[in-house]
């Protein structure tokens, strides 16, 4: 029987060759397949073939169906796929694998049952057509993640030129802050260098106008010695008197040639917090579906000597890149600075409820205060290791929930989503929802900044929006009884804090789905009313309801 064969022809691969050529040394591509001579011909000569034959029966490549199989195809059948070079020609009944003499010879040799193909097809019968069905549904599912992979690739490469931009923007900063530094350090090199001079050449001045007062008295004296004018003389002699007196006192006061050098003395802190630096920040890979586990927990208390409570309320925690930690405690209205052991450090008082506080730049910090009369935005930085209170903003509505990403503030009023930038000035009015209840309570933003995640806290809900107020999605789980405050980790993992069912649960990023309860009843004692994720330490702080002590959750 005539089977297909490849070859190489200039640039051109056949399939299938004509036989008839072939014997003739000739490569040409076969046409047609004679079923009765069972061989294949070129268009020339199935043409004579048919003359001479014209009952024989042949297809065309329309019916390449009814055509043998072409040596390219048998070639890829039978080839040994670890001995390339060797034919497959026996069955492993032991191993279930097909073998060519090198691994009969090499891998086989103890097994009991190795069989020629020849005779093992005659007791095994395969369903072609239900593997090439089960093929063709792999090949699609692979096609799709080819698909999703590629996207990947250009999501990845979209990510990377994002983030070059950002380090690029986090040094243009950095530049811009050393060159105020510089001429602020210039001018008052300028400022000194004017104040030396002036003061130095006011002496010179004064030298000058002593010098000559006095050589115009000298010349007047002379001129008066040979005259006989007691009048005169005695003006000259008083003058005298007090010029030489007033340069006396002059001369003494100036007696000691002072040299004026200007020293700089360098900001070693600047240097010191540079070196201490291993980058200008954590390149984060983003999974913002994996599922976080909980390794241990512990508990720090927070409570100091001069708090005006017995207790606290921490409702809001942030991390600050030197690892230190900023926690808001509503009892005793301050905010203060624990160390990376959890010891408060540092403290300072806010003239309200603090009611959330988020992490602004560097040492800058944002809290949401709110007194009788007024609500308001207070920043607070840290510096040389101390809180201090800077300027603040007022709203014109409440506030629960305070969020920051890349110069936006995040605001909700408990029935409302806004959007401020850093100075206080309203963008707009993102979302709101006046159904009754606590319909935006608290809020928090993906690392990316495309998405906001709200608690809606009366009717158990989850929000994700985009940054535009369209809602995306909507989540609710039986575990989600009142829902109290949401984080973002920089991985982009979300992580909802639950009041009424104590549970910490994480969420999809999407917003659509639960992957896995952290935390529940036998962690947490009481409800938690805040949450942080800390990725210098990789734990989750978390503030719990009336109580002096914050809780912190180990991952793995």
């Amino acid at each position: 029987m005539a089977t297909g064969s490849v070859y190489k022809s200039s640039d051109i691969v056949m399939d299938y060759c004509c036989d008839a050529c072939k014997e003739r040394h000739t490569d040409k591509i076969a046409e047609s397949f004679c079923k009765t001579c069972t061989k294949l011909f070129c268009g020339k000569c199935i043409n004579l073939h048919s003359q001479l034959y014209e009952k024989h029966v042949s297809f065309g490549r329309g019916d390449m169906n009814k055509w043998p199989l072409s040596k390219k195809t048998e070639d890829f059948l039978q080839t040994c796929e670890i001995h390339e070079d060797e034919k497959l020609k026996m069955f492993c009944q032991d191993h279930s694998q097909l073998c060519c003499t090198n691994c009969v010879l090499l891998g086989h040799r103890q097994c009991k049952e190795v069989t020629l193909l020849s005779k093992t097809v005659k007791s095994h019968s395969s369903d072609l057509q239900q593997l090439a069905v089960k093929i063709g549904s792999i090949l699609e599912e692979l096609k799709q993640l080819g698909i999703s992979k590629e996207d990947n690739i250009k999501s990845v490469e979209d990510s990377f030129s994002e983030r070059l931009q950002e380090i690029r923007d986090v040094r243009q900063k950095l530049n811009v802050a050393l060159d105020e530094l510089e001429k602020t350090t210039l001018q008052e090199l300028e400022d000194m260098r004017t104040a030396l001079e002036d003061s130095l050449q006011a002496d010179v001045d004064n030298c000058n106008r002593l010098k000559d007062d006095l050589k115009q008295l000298h010349e007047a004296v002379h001129d008066l010695i040979d005259k006989s004018n007691e009048e005169l003389s005695f003006i000259a002699g008083r003058k005298c008197l007090d010029k030489i007196q007033k340069s006396d006192k002059y001369l003494k006061g100036n007696s000691v040639n002072i040299e004026c050098p200007i020293m700089f003395q360098a900001n070693t802190d600047i240097e010191k917090f540079f070196e201490k630096q291993l980058s200008l920040g954590k390149i984060v890979k983003l999974n913002p579906d994996k599922v976080i586990t909980l390794k241990g927990k512990s508990e720090h208390d927070v409570h100091i000597p001069s708090d005006l409570s017995q207790t606290c309320q921490i409702t809001g925690i942030c991390i600050l890149p030197s690892g230190q930690i900023v926690v808001a405690d509503e009892y005793n209205t301050r905010v203060k600075l624990l160390d990376q052991q959890y010891n408060v450090v540092s403290h300072c008082n806010v003239s309200g409820s603090p009611s959330e506080i988020c992490h602004i730049t560097c040492n800058d910090v944002a809290v949401g205060v709110i007194e009788s009369q007024t609500i308001s935005v207070q920043f607070i930085s840290v510096c040389k290791g101390q809180l201090v209170n800077n300027r603040k903003f007022q709203l014109q509505h409440g506030i629960l929930g305070i969020a920051h990403h890349q110069g936006a503030l995040y605001i909700t009023s408990r029935t409302a989503l806004y959007h401020y930038t850093l100075t206080g000035t309203l963008v707009k009015k993102i979302y709101e929802d006046i159904s009754g209840g606590d319909t935006v309570w608290k809020c928090a933003v993906s690392p990316a900044g495309d998405r906001i995640y709200v608690i809606n806290y009366s009717h158990n809900k989850l929000l994700t929006l985009s940054t535009d107020g369209t809602l995306i999605s909507t989540y609710t789980d039986p575990q989600l009884t009142y829902p109290w405050c949401v984080c973002v980790t920089p991985a982009g993992q979300v992580l909802v804090s639950c009041f009424l069912s104590k549970t910490i649960i994480q969420v999809d990023t999407k917003g659509r789905r639960k992957l896995a309860t952290l935390a529940n009843k036998t962690d947490l004692a009481s409800g938690s009313i805040s949450i942080c994720y800390d990725i210098n330490r990789n734990t989750i702080l978390v503030g719990i309801i009336n109580n002096t002590k914050i809780l912190v959750l180990e991952l793995h």
